[in-house]
């Protein structure tokens, strides 16, 4: 089944005239310029755009890590540009999950502990998150691997580990910053197609940040962002 077929209905991201200017001593450097978006909820929507075009930047003012200068933000029915700093706060614990490029893990804690760590910011019973945890490193192929620390892990399965722990807590909306940049082509390709079917399985909105053309073919729609503007929606297939 897929995401535009799981019935969820609604809108999972939306952005009205979303600006944000940064400012380094007289210079400034416009990321955003008025961009604007809908993303339905269950999609899996690819943003394209080179570097610099301000796809990080997006995704950091989607979950709440850093505010829009002007415009509106709603994330599955929060509005985030209009959200008190403890409210961004539940809204990462327990809404919007990120999956960063670099992996982020900590190394001396095992694929288990790294996986259980949003589990236990929330105050997850021991007993719940172990089951958790285990269900999740199954789905994501890493069962044998779970007492192993990051260091003795590949690229393919820290991300893995990183695909699990953004999915521990079943948020509603998943952010993927340049999810397959280090990785080589062949173990990207795999690493998109299981988020693609954990997407379906567990009915998220899924706003894929990348310049990787091969993801395209897995998503519901691709957008592109170019000079901080929002430039096309094309729906796939």
């Amino acid at each position: 089944m897929s995401a535009r077929e799981n019935g969820s209905g609604g809108v999972g991201i939306e952005l009205s005239d979303v600006v944000k200017t940064y400012r380094r001593g007289k210079l400034e450097v416009h990321a955003l310029r008025g961009a604007t978006m809908q993303v339905p909820a269950g999609q899996l929507v690819v943003l394209k755009g080179r570097s610099g075009a301000g796809k990080t930047t997006l995704l950091n003012l989607l979950a709440g890590l850093d505010r829009a200068d002007g415009g509106r933000i709603v994330v599955a029915g929060v509005e985030v540009t209009a959200a008190s700093a403890d409210a961004l706060v539940r809204l990462r614990r327990e809404t919007v999950s990120v999956i960063y490029q670099h992996f982020a893990l900590l190394p001396l804690l095992t694929a288990t502990e790294n996986v259980g760590v949003p589990l236990r910011i929330t105050g997850t019973a021991r007993a719940e998150r172990d089951a958790r945890v285990a269900e999740l490193l199954h789905q994501v192929g890493l069962s044998k691997h779970a007492a192993q620390r990051p260091a003795e892990l590949s690229g393919g399965q820290l991300q893995r580990v990183g695909i699990a722990r953004a999915l521990a807590t079943k948020p509603r909306v998943l952010l993927a910053d340049e999810p397959t940049a280090q990785l080589d082509s062949h173990t990207g390709a795999g690493i998109m197609a299981l988020l693609r079917g954990l997407i379906s399985k567990h009915r998220m909105t899924a706003l894929v940040a990348t310049h990787d053309p091969l993801i395209e073919q897995l998503a519901d729609v691709v957008l592109h962002l170019v000079d901080g503007v929002v430039t096309e929606n094309v729906p796939v297939g």
